[in-house]
């Protein structure tokens, strides 16, 4: 489905075909909501009078043949009597995505004037784009629940240029979370750590450098903890390092975001349930939320330095897997026990993070992770849990998440968390045990980080949509792309001097 913008006057409103839109609240119709009352004998205006239609925020007025009008239906889509502020105008987007989602048409014409900014107008195309993402690549036979609604929308306005340049960004939002979408959503047999790599490298199309380290180069570099995680796997774990190098000043220290990349795991020998695994698909999450992020980035040329750092592996059981009991050596020297095969993400993303710090030195770092049942059993599926070395980062990664109105909260860390994780063979274990399963999985990963500012944000609730919401449909959620790059704008980007 594409959504554009077309300088339309409302003159042309009562002889467009197909669906048209228009917006009201419950104090007032809009120049175009009144204009389709009159061309329709006042429809709008008796919906409102029986109490059919109130105008509250996202409802949907559905008036089929309009009379007067040579549009197949009209849509009444209510505002509320609040500003109608980006987030509100993103989320109103996504209910009337929704309702298109349901119509058997070819075309829609939303007529928008008067609802608001050119930022606003964007946030409405956005809200429509991210509802109606649908993933049906193998599909055979088509789904009318899913491949219904018109293919291409426009978003009429008396003058379109300035929310054409506001929609390169908020377009860039999008395209980013389906990137991370389509990666979650792909079956573990298509998406493993060579194709995924593969996927990444046509980043550089954009403008992202792209390098990949291979399992040779990971043996020089010492990293023997990611390592250790797909040695029961016969596909080959990967590194791939995405850099957007979009300030003034190439050579400034980057922000850096790491993602763990396990595209498939079973438990490896200490194996799930069989029960669910088939969505053990999205232990990659965290590597598509940075994918999703770059992605971003580069289509929006943002005037920043980010580098983006994935670990790509497979956590599969055979003859040559790691064992629970084992002992390896991670890049940074310290030795790790392995007491749960389970618990590997922690492993891989220690070689990671350190591999980042080192090559890197980054002002910040924020890494994403399908890490924890313990974080879905403490917050459930409405928001990320995150840790944190630093108070300031904190802050402002808590602000960009609420602008997004992605939900995030913060969790403790501390000594006694870290008492848990000490090894009797070893300098740490890779699991403490049952309780604060989330904390204890943060502090290990807090070693590989030195002092320098970090989070660690657990998105085991939030990467799978459990049910649908106004810009998110059910399955994959992208969670996580638009809270980073606002982070990145807020507080990492160049500012115009203009």
């Amino acid at each position: 489905m594409t959504v554009s913008f077309r300088d339309l006057p409302l003159s042309d409103l009562p002889k467009t075909l197909g669906t048209v839109a228009v917006f009201a609240s419950p104090s007032a119709l809009t120049e175009a909501a009144q204009a389709a009352d009159e061309a329709s004998g006042g429809a709008i205006t008796r919906a409102q009078n029986a109490e059919r239609f109130v105008g509250k925020e996202g409802e949907i007025l559905d008036i089929p043949a309009p009379a007067g009008m040579k549009a197949s239906r009209l849509l009444v889509v209510g505002t509320g009597d609040d500003e109608t502020t980006p987030n509100r105008a993103r989320t109103i987007g996504g209910k009337l995505g929704a309702s298109l989602g349901k119509l058997d048409e070819t075309g829609a014409t939303i007529f928008a004037d008067g609802v608001g900014s050119d930022t606003v107008l964007a946030s409405i195309a956005l809200g429509i784009r991210l509802r109606r993402y649908t993933f049906t690549k193998y599909r055979t036979e088509t789904d009318a629940s899913l491949d219904r609604g018109p293919g291409k929308v426009v978003i009429g306005v008396t003058n379109s240029a300035g929310a054409e340049k506001a929609d390169i960004d908020a377009n860039a939002v999008a395209e980013g979370t389906f990137f991370t979408r389509d990666l979650v959503s792909e079956p573990a047999n298509i998406l493993y750590p060579e194709s995924f790599t593969q996927r990444l490298q046509d980043l550089s199309e954009l403008g992202v450098e792209v390098s990949v380290l291979d399992e040779d180069d990971m043996t020089k570099l010492g990293m023997n903890a990611l390592l250790a995680v797909g040695l029961g796997s016969r596909r080959e774990s990967r590194v791939v390092i995405m850099k957007w190098l979009g300030a003034d000043d190439k050579n400034a220290a980057p922000f850096c975001a790491v993602g763990k990349g396990v595209t498939f795991d079973t438990g490896g020998i200490s194996i799930k349930p069989a029960g669910g695994m088939e969505e053990m698909t999205m232990d990659m999450g965290g590597a598509g939320v940075v994918s999703g992020l770059m992605k971003t980035l580069a289509m929006r040329k943002a005037k920043a330095n980010v580098i983006g750092v994935v670990g790509l592996t497979e956590n599969m059981p055979d003859g040559n897997a790691t064992r629970p009991g084992d002992i390896v050596t991670a890049m940074s020297g310290t030795t790790i026990e392995i007491i749960n095969t389970d618990a590997e993400g922690r492993l891989v993303l220690a070689d990671v993070l350190y591999y980042t710090q080192k090559e890197f030195k980054p002002k910040a770092t924020i890494n994403l992770a399908t890490l924890t049942g313990a974080m879905i059993v403490a917050l459930g599926y409405d928001k990320a849990g995150f840790f944190s070395n630093d108070d300031g980062l904190s802050s402002q990664l808590q602000a960009a998440a609420d602008a997004e109105e992605e939900g995030l909260w913060r969790l403790p860390l501390g000594k006694a968390y870290d008492d848990q994780i000490k090894s009797k063979l070893a300098d740490i274990k890779n699991t403490g045990g049952r309780h604060a399963g989330s904390i204890t999985a943060a502090q290990f990963l807090k070693r590989f980080v030195n002092d320098s500012p970090w989070a660690h944000i657990d998105i085991a609730g939030v990467a799978l949509s459990k049910e649908a919401k106004p810009t998110v449909p059910k399955g994959a959620s992208g969670w996580g792309v638009a809270t980073l790059d606002r982070f990145v704008r807020d507080n990492f980007e160049e500012k115009s001097s203009a």
